[in-house]
């Protein structure tokens, strides 16, 4: 298998990924922009070292990235280099595990996304599936045993040298504040084999859910499981908790673990509510999470912070670029009315900018007749001694929208 992975084609293939997915450098400080040069001078070295049995992983930079509601998750950046090569063996090995994977599994695979694994639950939802067994694997990707993912590899890769690269890979020390801590355990969560590793990990977990003939939804370790009685989701509960810690040694947070009814219920950060329409009678429909608005409200915050050095031009183009992010993945939710309060407080933010960035009194009076306020009206609003929110609300008409109504 070594020789699919490293064919100069399937290298290309990966490189060019790697370019297009830009990423920060790791610890050899190798920017993605130097990868091509530095691959022309060193490839057949490379390829040499690997067919040789000689070529040494480095080490992982850690990152602390913020996870959201003030926590923060540890991000492992391997050096651009070892991207490609991860790459390159992705592109090879995740066709023979495809063929196998489960039609309920839909994360980091072709033709499988989120909506899809949303859409399913809200299906076994409104087919009256409604007791609902949420698992939450605590730290998994800091927790799966080397030897498991090993083993489960071995199935389809017989290749010596491809497994030792894998294996070197999953050992790879990961550097945090300058120094080097061993790793044991864990898929190193940034790199381009991570998605694989942990499909092929949570793939024994699908086989004994489908084993079991379970009703369930995984969108890589997210998962959950559908039924009718409560008593047929506390002994699921049971079963598929004593699968995954004697089989898969993967420990849960049984905090946020639980048998849970729709409306208590979040996938993806999507959550369920009844709709009251005559003759839908326990039918749910889907809405954003409060922990998704709540993002959603942090970024816009963070874009229309008066204090931050930044053109209206560009405040307007990041608001255009989170708009149509946030828009196109809830845009199966029931978002209108909230939405509508966002802007309206997303707009009031904006004129505040608008209203701080003019400061001078006389170049408030002069851009406010230029929009359309009378001479005198122009005069006593630049010399009001309301704050610029209270400005901002009042004065909605004189002042400009980031978007046509």
């Amino acid at each position: 298998m070594i020789e699919p992975i490293l064919r100069r084609k399937n290298l290309l293939k990966a490189r060019r990924q790697v370019e297009k997915n830009k990423g920060s450098s790791g610890v050899d400080r190798m920017s993605v922009s130097e990868l091509k040069e530095h691959l022309e001078e060193t490839r057949d070295t490379l390829l040499t070292s690997i067919l040789n049995e000689k070529y040494v992983a480095q080490p992982i930079l850690g990152v602390m990235i913020p996870k959201g509601e003030g926590k923060t998750r540890l991000l492992g950046v391997p050096t651009v280099i070892d991207r490609m090569l991860q790459q390159a063996a992705s592109q090879v090995i995740a066709p023979k595990f495809e063929l196998e994977f489960k039609s309920h599994s839909y994360g980091f695979r072709p033709q499988k996304n989120a909506h899809q694994a949303v859409l399913q639950s809200k299906k076994y939802i409104n087919d009256g599936y409604q007791q609902i067994v949420d698992i939450d694997l605590k730290n998994f990707f800091d927790e799966v045993e080397h030897y498991i993912i090993l083993q489960l590899i071995y199935r389809k890769v017989k290749c010596p040298i491809t497994l030792r690269l894998i294996r070197l890979w999953l050992r790879a020390p990961i550097q945090i504040g300058g120094k080097l801590i061993k790793r044991r355990k864990g898929i190193p969560q940034g790199s381009p084999l991570s998605p694989l590793l942990s499909n092929i990990m949570l793939h024994e977990l699908d086989r004994e859910q489908e084993r079991m003939g379970l009703n369930y939804v995984r969108y890589a370790d997210d998962f959950s499981i559908y039924t009718k009685p409560q008593s047929d989701a506390r002994k699921i509960g049971n079963s598929i908790f004593e699968f995954l810690r004697n089989k898969l040694k993967l420990p849960i947070n049984r905090a946020k673990s639980g048998i849970r009814r729709p409306v208590q219920f979040q996938v993806l950060g999507f959550g369920f509510v009844p709709t009251y329409r005559k003759g839908e009678k326990g039918v749910y429909q889907l809405v954003v999470s409060e922990k998704g608005w709540r993002r959603l409200k942090q970024t816009l915050k963070s874009i229309t912070r008066k204090t931050v050095p930044m053109s209206m031009q560009e405040r307007f183009q990041k608001l255009k670029e989170v708009q149509r992010g946030w828009l196109n993945y809830f845009r199966m939710a029931s978002i209108q009315v909230k939405l509508k309060e966002i802007y309206s407080w997303l707009r009031n933010r904006l004129r505040y900018c608008i209203w701080t960035d003019w400061k001078k009194l006389e170049r408030k009076k002069k851009n406010l007749i230029r929009l359309g306020t009378s001479y005198d009206q122009a005069y006593a609003w630049s010399r009001t001694r309301m704050g610029g929110w209270a400005v901002a609300k009042v004065l909605y008409c004189g002042l400009p929208s980031p978007w046509k109504d």
